[in-house]
């Protein structure tokens, strides 16, 4: 089933700032930048380490590009901090069908493009001990001179 944790996202206001902290402090580099439109994020995947099942781990940082967005109203809310949780597995798919037969809220009828184009959906906090968790099925990997970062 879960096979990693993939990424913690964490919620800021000023993206650019706030990699800057990571940078300066633990000299993690961003791996990976894009603009989700459809959930209204800038986003910057910071890799922490390379994991046994040839995935990764990495912090999520989060910037909404609109208040309406899941993340801006999340920041008006309860400030910056830890937003989500996402655990890494080969197949979204059938284990949020799995977790939805367990009686967990999934909130995605079917799985959603994210980061780096990878599969994810989300289970509802309230169902999951106050932690917004998202699952997600990593892209394949581009070859080496195609890929984005």
């Amino acid at each position: 089933m879960l096979t990693r944790i993939d990424h913690i996202g964490i919620a800021c206001f000023d993206l650019d700032k706030t990699v800057e902290f990571y940078r300066a402090t633990y000299g993690f580099e961003v791996f990976h930048s894009e603009v989700n439109e459809e959930q209204g994020v800038r986003e910057a995947m910071l890799k922490i380490n390379e994991t046994s099942d040839g995935g990764a781990s990495y912090l999520q940082l989060l910037e909404p590009t609109r208040e309406d967005s899941a993340v801006g109203k999340w920041l008006a809310k309860n400030g910056e901090g830890v937003h989500h949780i996402a655990f890494g597995t080969a197949d979204v798919d059938g284990d949020a069908a799995d977790i939805r037969g367990k009686g967990v809220r999934v909130l995605y009828e079917e799985p959603r493009i994210g980061s780096m184009g990878s599969r994810i959906t989300f289970l509802h906090p309230k169902d999951c001990h106050g932690v917004l968790t998202e699952l997600v099925t990593s892209a394949d990997p581009a070859p080496a001179d195609s890929a984005e970062h």
